[in-house]
């Protein structure tokens, strides 16, 4: 029972967060924080197999992120609700209760076959192409969506608040809540299994020298491929939370800001360090609060941040290291499998 008390306790808090929601004892503004912090914990971990794990550099993560948002956000409302261009729904919106959790993953699925097509070009060559390409197909994705007229266009696209209103009519509880604390919990295992698997070990060992893991029988371009996709597909998923959460999507919403966004949390946690993006996104999500009265005066102030972070501190909060390994008596405690 020792070996998995922190696990108990974490899942006691998630339920205690679902309760404290259902029961009105936290207001909406805090509902929304914890569903952000949630989100760009799921944003941050997934970066960081790319640019922590695999030692690589990819500037343009909320390219996945917009299309996630945009896929699962399309099947929902065509699905479940009434919209001006789709028309009546296919299916009885109290269908959706079953269905949502698959249209968020066909949103990362949908990312991740994007993330296919990007990495194929980006893994033949070599340095930093893959930071330049990644930063291209962001500008891409986002001029792409802005003039699809039939998905709103550079207008936006909405009706996702009528799916998450159809859930609560079936059962009146915090539906969203629940899926983004799932999705948390799924990207932080899934992650944690793969860098930690054999197989997953792979990545590692590009980072730390791609050639030698080559001619150790790694096969370096595959590894590279499975990798990004993951990522892709997580930060898809993130975009499916997002959309559903806010109940409104924006091409605008995931321009180079929201990559950079990405960046500065993986960077302020540590590379390498899963622990640490869990943590920088918790700090990053209460910053980004704390500074919202400043309104556009924090877009100076968060790449500030960054700077004097890669200035005095460029390893970041935990470096390469998980938090069990700078307290080794949480190890006592917890047990990830």
């Amino acid at each position: 029972m020792q070996k998995y008390a922190i696990n108990i306790a974490f899942f006691a808090g998630c339920l205690l967060i679902v309760l404290a929601a259902q029961f009105g004892m936290v207001d909406l503004y805090v509902q929304s924080v914890i569903m952000f912090m949630g989100i760009n914990i799921i944003l941050s971990s997934s970066l960081n197999i790319v640019n922590g794990y695999m030692g690589e550099f990819s500037c343009g993560h909320a390219a996945f992120m917009c299309v996630g948002a945009y896929v699962s956000s399309v099947i929902t409302v065509v699905l479940f609700a009434q919209n001006k261009i789709f028309g009546a729904p296919i299916l009885p919106p109290d269908m959706a209760v079953f269905f949502m959790p698959l249209a968020i993953l066909a949103g990362g699925v949908v990312a991740a076959l994007v993330g296919i097509l990007v990495a194929v070009p980006s893994f033949k060559t070599r340095g930093d192409y893959l930071a330049i390409i990644t930063i291209a197909v962001n500008y891409m994705v986002i001029s792409g969506i802005e003039n699809l007229e039939i998905i709103g266009g550079s207008r936006g696209f909405m009706g996702m608040k009528q799916v998450v209103y159809a859930m609560g009519d079936v059962v009146d509880i915090p539906w969203m809540m629940i899926w983004t604390i799932l999705g948390t919990v799924f990207t932080i295992w899934i992650i944690r299994r793969f860098v930690s698997s054999t197989y997953g070990k792979g990545i590692s060992a590009i980072c730390q020298d791609e050639i030698a893991a080559e001619i150790m029988s790694v096969n370096t371009n595959k590894m590279k491929l499975v990798a990004f996709m993951l990522s892709s597909g997580l930060a898809g998923v993130a975009g499916g939370l997002f959309a559903h959460v806010i109940g409104y999507v924006n091409p605008q919403s995931f321009n180079i800001l929201k990559s950079t966004e990405c960046m500065v949390m993986v960077y302020l946690g540590g590379m390498g360090s899963l622990s640490g993006s869990v943590l920088s996104a918790v700090l990053f999500t209460l910053l980004l609060e704390a500074l919202r009265p400043l309104q556009i005066v924090k877009w100076v102030i968060i790449p500030l941040i960054l700077v004097l972070l890669m200035q005095f501190r460029p390893e970041g909060i935990l470096g390469n290291k998980e938090l069990s390994d700078v307290f080794p008596r949480l190890k006592r405690y917890f047990r990830f499998k």
